[in-house]
């Protein structure tokens, strides 16, 4: 009897192996091999992200760290650029301002405080007549015999005025004892122990503004005349016309360029820097118009004053140096304000250069006590209108 297929075509037997799972191989690996399981391990392996390579993540990281470092350096103040502290009026432009002795300037503080009529005599400084860069100028100790003048018994300054004005003021009290790197509960103590004088030489300084609630910074030379109030080591540290807080001069990269209103007589040679004496001074000899001398005390606004035998180098020595910036000098914006500009001395040097041997003369043995137009000393004439 035969047997037909199934239609079916499929086997009609059980399967030869089990039911799943991968077929075994034979003892003594005669066959070959099944196919591994679904999700074996010759599958590729899956990639890991960007951030899982320790080679590109040190490499974004150097990347930043160094456009941060670059930031930082483009941005700093001292970078050269027009943003520096100093307003580009010191060591960026060279920029040193004229101011007469009885101008206000651009944004003064208070009020003029300025109280005395009669002026000190200019003197010349002597020495000092070596070769030097054209920035340097001529340094004199604060202490030195004759660098200040005024009028016996007589404050060229009214200090409780000033004191009265800022006091009114909180900004400006605030603005200036940032300046003066003392707390603003400390300015009227500040300035009574300051004391009024009359600068007898032209004289180098950095001056402050007040523009916008923050004080602003420029250099400037002060004429000879104009009253100031110092600190026991002799260094200006008010301006009486303007209230404006004052401090040294900063050093220039080159010879300055002079800019604002010159007075008859001057010549940046004989302009001077005061550097503080190296103790606090005992008692300032100072120069009266008539020639007379008299010792002022630290902090005394004339009613201690008495007499003194003249000196006798009667006109303070000088010698070559560089100004240098304080280690902060403040932390004022850029002057918004300058001074007038205007026709410069053209009959003498217009850098702060030190004057050559046949021009510099030391003042005679005489009475130093005046100085006329023909005197080769900076300064000014004994023609000009005093101080205010």
């Amino acid at each position: 009897m035969s047997v037909d297929p199934p239609s079916s075509g499929r086997p009609t037997g059980p399967p030869s192996g089990p039911l799943s799972g991968p077929s075994q191989p034979p003892p003594g690996g005669g066959g070959p091999p099944s196919e591994p399981p679904t999700g074996g391990g010759n599958e590729p392996e899956p990639r890991r992200p960007w951030w899982g390579s320790v080679p590109r993540v040190a490499i974004i990281a150097t990347a930043v760290v160094a456009a941060v470092i670059l930031a930082v350096v483009l941005s700093r103040p001292d970078n050269g650029g027009t943003g520096a502290s100093d307003g580009g009026t010191s060591t960026s432009s060279g920029e040193v301002f004229l101011q007469p002795a009885a101008d206000t300037g651009p944004d003064a503080f208070t009020e003029s405080t300025a109280e005395e009529k009669s002026s000190a005599s200019p003197v010349s400084p002597s020495g000092a007549t070596e070769s030097a860069p054209q920035n340097a100028v001529r340094g004199v100790n604060g202490d030195a015999p004759g660098l200040y003048g005024g009028t016996r018994k007589v404050a060229s300054c009214d200090v409780e005025k000033q004191i009265k004005y800022l006091g009114e003021a909180p900004d400006k009290q605030r603005a200036f004892a940032s300046v003066a790197r003392i707390e603003p509960s400390e300015v009227p103590a500040y300035l009574r122990s300051l004391t009024p004088v009359q600068l007898r030489m032209d004289t180098r300084v950095t001056n402050h503004g007040y523009k916008d609630g923050a004080p602003t910074s420029y250099q400037a030379v002060l004429q000879a005349r104009t009253a100031v109030l110092v600190d026991d080591r002799g260094v200006p540290r008010v301006r009486c016309a303007c209230g404006n807080p004052l401090s040294p001069p900063v050093a220039q990269q080159s010879a300055p360029r002079t800019t604002g209103e010159a007075w008859p007589g001057y010549k940046s040679s004989n302009v001077v820097m005061v550097t503080p004496a190296p103790e606090p001074v005992d008692a300032f000899v100072m120069c009266e118009p008539d020639g007379e001398w008299f010792e002022r005390e630290p902090g005394d606004t004339g009613k201690k004053d008495h007499k003194t035998p003249k000196p006798d180098k009667p006109s303070p020595s000088a010698s070559v140096t560089t100004p240098t910036a304080p280690p902060d000098t403040t932390s004022s914006q850029p002057p918004t304000g300058e001074p007038p500009t205007s026709e410069t001395d053209t009959t003498g040097p217009t850098t702060d250069a030190p004057p050559s041997s046949d021009t510099q003369q030391p003042p005679p043995d005489g009475d130093t006590g005046t100085n006329t137009g023909s005197d080769t000393g900076g300064g000014t004439t004994e023609e000009e209108a005093p101080a205010s």
